[in-house]
């Protein structure tokens, strides 16, 4: 599976999938699943670089302190809103909105993926950002409605 970054902008980003086929509904489901449970870790503040006392410990935490003062005082990052998976022939793609989730987040989606692709349903690539040019961002239904329902009056 190859791994390719486009422009990039954390609040208003795509997330495309090259299939090596076009996908059946329960492939299509099985994406569905690991975005949706990446997405809700990124919604609990899973993704937070500031606070991590465990990685940074290395390989030998029998008896760590885990410090709560350090995971109280880190800011936030949370991600903030997620699309619906859309799919064109053998193309799939999420609209995200990142909000303050740290780009660790996406070296789990990306390492999840990988997986993913070896023992469940062959990707091709994955692109980070950006926008097909045979398929525009700007008619997706997904994305509008995900914006409509959180405007402000």
């Amino acid at each position: 599976m190859q791994v390719q970054f486009r422009e990039f902008d954390p609040f208003n980003v795509w997330i495309w999938i090259e299939f090596s086929t076009v996908p059946s509904e329960m492939e299509k489901q099985y994406v569905e699943e690991v975005f949706d449970s990446w997405f809700f870790l990124g919604k609990l503040g899973g993704f937070n670089a500031e606070n991590l006392q465990v990685q940074d410990t290395g390989l030998e935490i029998s008896y760590m302190n885990y410090d709560e003062d350090t995971a109280d005082s880190s800011m936030l990052a949370l991600m903030h809103n997620m699309g619906d998976l859309e799919y064109e022939s053998n193309w799939g793609r999420c609209w995200f909105d990142l909000g303050t989730s740290d780009a660790i987040a996406l070296d789990v989606l990306i390492n999840a993926l990988k997986q993913f692709s070896r023992d469940y349903v062959t990707l091709e690539r994955v692109i980070i950002g950006g926008e097909n040019e045979d398929w525009p961002t700007g008619d997706s239904r997904s994305r509008s409605d995900v914006l409509s329902e959180h405007q402000f009056n």
